[in-house]
Parts: structure tokens; C-alpha cells; sequence
């Protein structure tokens, strides 16, 4: 588990991290505007989304320990060529290639090794654990690189040059380059070199075939909705990318101390994940999905409906935490509703792909609405805007997770 939780989080840091955490100084250093960077992000989204589902079978085939090993040491590849700051041709190529490296040999194998180790009475805890472990080491990772961030940049962050700021990112970007292939080699000793098949006593049958597996799966209506639940939830993880940008444009504080306020946020991910997961397993995933979702569009309301005051970061700060209590509540739930919603182990690659082709698909759309709305309304109004769209989707997800926990509640009863 120590080894799916480092790989889990290290293979997305180069891609994710580096525009999170640093966001105004990469749109500069990359010359990139917002709209232009959500773009690329769109590309990995729609290379990611075709990946996704050759990945799903490929996980219930082949051993985990290969698929991720190779991942991260690609990925980690692709980041070397990240500390050339590419433009906007250079981007869109780059976030093409992230889109296969971390998906299609990765994802499917990472959730099904979970769930092998979970197996049928702690799911919960197994994805806390993997979302939780990931969590505290993406603070981690995002607190190393804002001091080294800061330590390189010039005191007067005001008035940086670029040249300054590129060293900068060249120092953190290059950071998370070794993390991710030091990340490649623990995978590599770890893990066990077995068959999926192995984790479960269980061969496919000669006649068991992919599309076989494939037709099971869409025949389970809470797949559907789990879809459903996963894009709401990771739209809202995606809307914390622009947590810094939102604080400098909105609440006028610099590069630095955004970066700073929004690891304060991601540090609440690894107790928000395992503590969900573990009230996911005793009182039900769903009851606290609708929770999560909850708490989520009131914070998502706050910021789209209050004028912004400049120089509150408690306000700003305190709202943050609510949010990002909520979105890495979501991250430790949603695939832990596979054992709640009786799909078969062995399908459980297959249905990850499917769940998992509808469900990340806000990684096309998300960054790249951001983009449009802030670049057409500078400031804080475009930022407001922005958080109407993400309340619309929390509201979704509240909906349809009551909607499942009820149809669950239901099946639940007629076996009884």
C-alpha cells in the first residue's frame, strides 16, 4: 500500500502539481495565457479519456508492478522536457503524451491493486489509505516545492524578472522529476510481480472475454451513477487548480503566498480521505458522498455570491479549507463504491475503465472553461463566474447521491 500511495501521487505531479501550485508563474514563464494552458490540460483530458478504456482490460491482465513502474519513469521522462518551457505547440504535445503515460498503463492497475487489498470489508479504508497516503505526500511534495520555490526566487517577489522566475520553476520542476522516477524504482521492488487473476483465485474462462465483461458492467446501474458522482467530484478537484490564481487576482496577495495558502488546503487531504473511508465503511460510501457534496456547494456559493475583500486571507483561507475538506472527502469515497454496489472483483479493471471514461472527463472542460470565463472577465467576476459553474455540478452530485444511497438502501433490502 506505502508503494501504490507514493506511485499514486508521484506519476500525477509533474502534470498537475507544478500548474496547481505555481499556476501564475507557469501562464508567465511558459507564455501561456489561462485559456491557452486549459486547452493543453484539454488534451490531456481527451487523450486521457481514450486511454481509460483500453486500460481498464489491460489492468485485469497484466501485473500492476510493470504498468506502473513503466508510467512513472515515462512520465518522469516527459518532465525533462518540461524545464524547456515549451509554448503553447509544445504544451499541447506534452500534455498529450502525460495523458498516456499516467493513464493508460496506470490508472485501472492502481484502483484494481487497491481493491485486491482492501478486499470485501474495508474498501473505504482501502481508497482513504491510497487518496489519504497520496494526499499527505502531495503536501509534502507541494510544501518542499513552495520552499524551494521561494528560497530560489528574489526577495522582492513583486518585482521578479523572468528570468528569475524560470530558474524557479526550473529548480521545483526538476524536484518532482526525480521524486517520480525514484517513485518508478520503489514500485519496481515493492510490489509483487503477480497476475491480477492471483489476488483472487480466479482464471478468465476461455469463453470470459473483454466485451463480455464489458456488457456485465453496463448492466449495473449504480455504475452509471457512480460515473455521474465521479465527474461531479472531480470537477471540484479540478477547480482547485485555480485556488492561486483566484487569490492573486481576487484577494491581491502574491505568487508566493497563494502558493503558500493553497498547500495549507492540500494539507487537509490526507485526513479528509482516510477519515471519509473510514465513515464510508461503518455508516455507508453514499450517506457521506451527499455529505461531501454538500458541504461543497455552500462553500462553492460563498465564493461565487460575496464581492471579494483584498487582503483577507482568513476569509479566503478559511473558505478554502471547507472546500477542500469536502473535494479530498470525495477522492477517499467514490471508488469505494464498487464493493458497495456489488461489482464482481474480477471486472473490477473493466469497470474502472467505463466509470472511469465518463467520470474524468472534466479533465477536457474544466481548466479550459477557466479559462475563457477568467480571461473574458478579468478579476474577481470572472472567477465568480467560475464557481457558479462549480456549484452547478456540486448540486448534481448531492442529487445523484441521494439518489443512489436510496436505490442501494433498496436492493440492500430486497436480498434481505
Amino acid at each position: 500500500m506505502t508503494a501504490l500511495i507514493f506511485a499514486g501521487e508521484a506519476v500525477y505531479a509533474i502534470p498537475f502539481h507544478v500548474t496547481r501550485f505555481f499556476r501564475p508563474t507557469v501562464l508567465e514563464v511558459f507564455d501561456l495565457t489561462a485559456t491557452e494552458l486549459g486547452a493543453a490540460q484539454g488534451i490531456y483530458g481527451i487523450v486521457a479519456m481514450i486511454a481509460y478504456f483500453p486500460g481498464g482490460p489491460l489492468a485485469d491482465r497484466l501485473p500492476a508492478r510493470k504498468l506502473l513502474a513503466f508510467s512513472l519513469w515515462s512520465t518522469a521522462l516527459g518532465g525533462v522536457y518540461m524545464t524547456t518551457f515549451p509554448g503553447y505547440i509544445g504544451s499541447i504535445w506534452l500534455w498529450a503524451f502525460f495523458g498516456i503515460t499516467t493513464i493508460l498503463f496506470f490508472w485501472a492497475a492502481l484502483i484494481r491493486a487497491t481493491r485486491d487489498w482492501g478486499g470485501n470489508n474495508a474498501q473505504g479504508r482501502a481508497y482513504g489509505l491510497l487518496d489519504g497516503g497520496r494526499g499527505l505526500l502531495a503536501a509534502a511534495l507541494a510544501s518542499a516545492g513552495v520552499m524551494m520555490f521561494s528560497l530560489t526566487f528574489p526577495e522582492d517577489a513583486a518585482n521578479a524578472s523572468l528570468q528569475e522566475k524560470q530558474d524557479a520553476l526550473f529548480q521545483v520542476i526538476w524536484g518532482y522529476n526525480i521524486v517520480t522516477a525514484l517513485a518508478g524504482v520503489f514500485v519496481w521492488f515493492a510490489i509483487p510481480d503477480t497476475h491480477p487473476s492471483e489476488s483472487n483465485g480466479k482464471e478468465h474462462a476461455p469463453g470470459d472475454t473483454i466485451s463480455k465483461h464489458i456488457v456485465a458492467v453496463l448492466r449495473i446501474p449504480a455504475v452509471w451513477m457512480q460515473a455521474v458522482i465521479l465527474v461531479c467530484a472531480y470537477v471540484a478537484y479540478k477547480g482547485f487548480d485555480n485556488y492561486s490564481l483566484f487569490a492573486v487576482e481576487a484577494y491581491g496577495m502574491n505568487e508566493v503566498d497563494a502558493a503558500a495558502i493553497v498547500t495549507i488546503g492540500a494539507w487537509l487531504r490526507p485526513v479528509a480521505a482516510l477519515g471519509a473511508g473510514l465513515l464510508g465503511d461503518r455508516y455507508s460510501v453514499t450517506r457521506m458522498l451527499a455529505l461531501s457534496f454538500l458541504f461543497l456547494l455552500a462553500s462553492d456559493l460563498f465564493f461565487a455570491f460575496t464581492t471579494p475583500i483584498a487582503g483577507a486571507a482568513g476569509i479566503l483561507l478559511g473558505n478554502i479549507l471547507i472546500g477542500s475538506t469536502a473535494i479530498f472527502a470525495m477522492r477517499g469515497l467514490y471508488f469505494a463504491l464498487f464493493e458497495e454496489a456489488k461489482v464482481p472483483v474480477i471486472m473490477t479493471g473493466t469497470a474502472v475503465g467505463l466509470v472511469s471514461v465518463v467520470g474524468y472527463t472534466p479533465d477536457i472542460f474544466v481548466a479550459l472553461v477557466a479559462g475563457i470565463m477568467i480571461d473574458a472577465n478579468p478579476g474577481a467576476t470572472g472567477h465568480q463566474h467560475f464557481f457558479v459553474f462549480l456549484s452547478a455540478f456540486a448540486a448534481i452530485g448531492l442529487a445523484v447521491s441521494l439518489t443512489l444511497m436510496r436505490l442501494l438502501h433498496r436492493n440492500k433490502a430486497a436480498q434481505n
